[in-house]
């Protein structure tokens, strides 16, 4: 389960409002949604979470190019919008992404593996990912992507890099919008 909201900062504070992410495909889709809902050109925060799993934060200043932040990219990996963001970030096509699907089988492992859950003897140890197991560079397991991306707005880069559990409020917190956020909650 998804949580998407977009905060645009006023004159007044900030303006939160639900974000559906159902048309949105890429970053610059996420990035348009974002500026139709600025106020006079100022910076939108859009925060996608999936149940404390991981969240990201994706911040666009007027045209400039949108800057994201991950907290845990190999859990986002796992998720359609997650993936769409790692993969940005991570500067891999979609045709990429799209050839890696494609070489799986049903059962997850790639053509002509091993299954990596099977009782066989392998040379890796079990909680390993099938990225991992195969040599390929799939996301880290942990953050990616710009960490100072909210510095400017009170929320340093060491702190968001410590924040777990529910980050989205106290990222809220230090914004000063709270209240705002969770109404659309």
């Amino acid at each position: 389960m998804y949580f998407a909201a977009l905060l645009a900062r006023t004159e007044d504070g900030w303006e939160a409002s639900d974000t559906e992410l159902d048309d949105v495909e890429t970053l610059t889709d996420l990035a348009d949604l974002a500026r139709e809902a600025a106020v006079d050109d100022d910076t939108v925060v859009a925060f996608i979470e999936q149940e404390d799993a991981w969240f990201g934060v994706i911040r666009v200043d007027g045209e400039d190019d949108p800057r994201v932040f991950l907290s845990n990219a190999a859990a986002a990996a796992k998720s359609s919008y997650g993936a769409m963001l790692t993969d940005e970030l991570l500067g891999r096509e979609e045709d990429d992404a799209a050839d890696d699907l494609d070489s799986l089988d049903l059962d997850g492992t790639e053509d002509g593996e091993p299954d990596p859950d099977d009782n066989n003897d392998h040379d890796h140890a079990p909680d390993e990912s099938l990225d991992a197991v195969n040599g390929s560079d799939g996301p880290p397991r942990g953050p990616l992507g710009d960490a100072a991306l909210l510095a400017d707005l009170g929320v340093s880069e060491q702190e968001l890099l410590a924040l777990d559990g529910d980050a989205l409020s106290t990222i809220a917190d230090s914004l000063g919008c709270t209240e705002v956020l969770e109404a659309v909650r």
